[in-house]
């Protein structure tokens, strides 16, 4: 079974969709194994998109992931990274696929609503950077 992470940015947080994107996660056969609603740290959200800082738009998504709540959640399942991204839609909203959360409900690339780990190995990383607690075990 693999795991891995999904945020839920601060616009969706604000637009009252934590619900809905629940919903179609766990819909889509996938098990929600840990969340916590948190005002994240800048520090977390720099390691978290470390990869990009040499970025321009680096500054910008740090400053609007640390603009209001995140609710971050631990997803669980069969191919869950991939069916989690299959379930956000790509990245831009605008190119993503009705029927897929961003499809559905996001406006713009910059508050695109939610962020989904990569592959199995990113989601190892963000699940421990995001979870430094640990997770119960199920």
């Amino acid at each position: 079974m693999e795991k891995t992470l999904v945020l839920i940015k601060p616009g969706g947080v604000a637009r009252n969709l934590i619900g809905v994107i629940s919903q179609r996660i766990e819909s889509r056969g996938l098990s929600i194994t840990a969340m916590k609603l948190i005002n994240a740290e800048r520090s977390t959200v720099e390691k978290h998109y470390a990869e990009h800082a040499s970025r321009p738009f680096f500054g910008e998504v740090c400053d609007y992931l640390t603009s209001g709540p995140v609710l971050a959640m631990v997803v669980s399942g069969t191919n869950a990274v991939k069916a989690i991204r299959a379930t956000m839609g790509a990245t831009n909203p605008l190119d993503a696929s009705p029927g897929t959360i961003r499809g559905d409900f996001a406006l713009s690339i910059e508050d695109n609503l939610v962020h989904s780990s990569a592959d199995l190995e990113a989601a190892q990383n963000e699940i421990a950077l995001w979870f430094p607690e640990g997770i119960v075990k199920n």
